[in-house]
């Protein structure tokens, strides 16, 4: 599964995690492949399958 990278940046901002977010945005790809990246958000404590639900239609 991809996630937007927008959205992932979006809840780390919620957060009030920015340097997390800034992090996440330079070094991931505009979509995160769960799969491939899932120990780093792990790391983050996102969980891709509450981000699903809020991705952009």
């Amino acid at each position: 599964m991809n996630i937007s990278k927008t959205v992932v940046i979006a809840v780390l901002r919620e957060r009030g995690q920015n340097d997390r977010a800034d992090f996440v945005d330079r070094e991931l790809p505009e979509y995160i492949d769960t799969s491939r990246h899932g120990g780093l958000l792990a790391t983050l404590h996102v969980d891709p399958a509450e981000l699903a639900d809020a991705e952009p239609a």
